[in-house]
């Protein structure tokens, strides 16, 4: 089987789920945050075809002992760049960790398509943002996320993406919103923010 390297870009403390203030208290998105992120361990760790997980992060995740890339502050896309072409793997899935109700089966279709098509791309519920891309040649890819990413991964794939829409690896919590939007459709979502 083909192994996949996958990233999990992790921001430090202060800048995570800014958008939640208005609704949660600092420990409550920290620990959604870490619920969230543990969750797509998990996931990714019950993948057959994801060989190895790493951690871009500025901290050491709690209760993660697996690999940490240190990120040096230069921006996502630099950062990944500079990944891809350090750790010259083949296959590599890059995937944010806020997708509460991500499956295996996401994983896997995402990454069959990008092995069809060369690359995968999952957009958020919005159809605006990247939530995941997945590249069979990953060196000298110029990664777009930020605004309006899903359209800039598009043209930089030079017509070569797969769309890949599932309700796994679309919903995102970034406002209340979308914490509601996820919590009624899997309840136990509510019991992430408690002590």
């Amino acid at each position: 089987m083909i192994s996949w390297t996958a990233v999990i870009p992790f921001k430090g403390r202060a800048a995570r789920k800014t958008r939640l203030a208005g609704a949660f208290s600092e420990e409550q998105r920290d620990r959604l945050s870490h619920a969230m992120f543990n969750r797509t361990c998990a996931v990714l760790a019950g993948c057959d075809a994801v060989g190895e997980i790493a951690v871009l992060s500025g901290i050491r995740p709690p209760a993660w002992d697996g690999r940490l890339i240190n990120d040096a502050g230069r921006g996502l896309n630099a950062e990944l760049i500079s990944l891809a072409a350090d750790l010259a793997v083949q296959r590599l899935l890059v995937i944010h960790a806020d997708l509460p109700l991500l499956e295996p089966q996401d994983i896997s279709e995402l990454l069959e398509a990008a092995g069809r098509a060369s690359m995968a791309i999952a957009p958020d519920h919005a159809g605006i943002g990247t939530n995941a891309i997945a590249l069979v040649e990953p060196a000298g890819f110029a990664f777009q996320f930020g605004p309006d990413s899903l359209a800039r991964h598009v043209e930089a794939g030079q017509g070569r993406a797969a769309i890949v829409k599932r309700i796994g690896l679309s919903l995102d919590i970034d406002t209340p919103e979308d914490y509601e939007r996820a919590w009624r459709l899997a309840p136990e979502i509510r019991t992430w923010i408690r002590a």
